[in-house]
């Protein structure tokens, strides 16, 4: 898969509130009510990631996660780590984040 231009990076960041780019990876933190709402999003992230097999890298802070996508095989951001965002924000929306 062909790495995205930096246009076409910022393109797809306006479409996405809360993600932003760190370190040529997109990087989002979602705050839920406890730990246990954050491992059951976590979880869906899981499912998500491989049904799709492209996996964020997962930190979990007690109530917070922090998500990170690049594509390490492309060297580089993709079409497929802005499908995978999307799909994990509507996830956060659906779990009360």
């Amino acid at each position: 898969m062909a790495v995205l231009s930096t246009s076409e990076i910022e393109e797809n960041l306006q479409h996405l509130p809360g993600w932003a780019l760190i370190e040529g990876e997109i990087v989002r933190q979602a705050t839920f009510k406890d730990f246990l709402s954050a491992m059951t999003f976590v979880d869906q992230v899981a499912v998500m990631a491989e049904n799709a097999q492209h996996h964020p890298d997962i930190d979990i802070r007690y109530n917070k996660v922090k998500l990170a996508l690049t594509s390490h095989d492309a060297g580089g951001l993709t079409k497929q780590d802005f499908e995978m965002a999307r799909a994990i924000e509507s996830q956060i929306g659906k779990s009360g984040a």
